[in-house]
């Protein structure tokens, strides 16, 4: 069984690009979620032990989930994937306990580095 990966997006091209992005030989387990709602129940029901997060979305921003993960102490490691490249965006998501920002469209080589960087997967 593979590690439980969420990806948290309400553009279905930015999931199925994520999906795509990641590294073949990882073995993962995808859910993905539309919104922050949807992402907080599948976080809680144990599907984002590893969450790509999205800041916009309806329902339930990014910033949303990233308070209810770490203040209830969700197990979840979180890194958000977002267009929002205002630097004030990247501190606050940090500040609220994300991994890494990695701005949008993804590049694939940034996130393997970042996977490498935080051991989660090797290549």
């Amino acid at each position: 069984m593979g590690i439980p990966l969420l990806i948290c997006d309400d553009s279905n091209m930015a999931r199925k690009q994520v999906a795509r992005s990641l590294p073949t030989d990882w073995d993962v387990d995808i859910t993905f979620a539309t919104n922050g709602v949807e992402g907080l129940q599948a976080i809680k029901e144990g599907k984002g032990e590893i969450t790509f997060l999205d800041l916009t979305m309806p329902e339930m921003d990014g910033y949303g989930v990233l308070e209810h993960v770490f203040s209830e102490g969700l197990n979840a490691m979180v890194i958000v994937i977002s267009g929002d490249i205002q630097p004030e965006a990247h501190e606050r998501v940090k500040k609220m306990g994300a991994l890494e920002f990695i701005k949008k469209p993804i590049n694939k080589e940034k996130l393997s580095d970042v996977l490498n960087a935080y051991g989660l997967h090797k290549n």
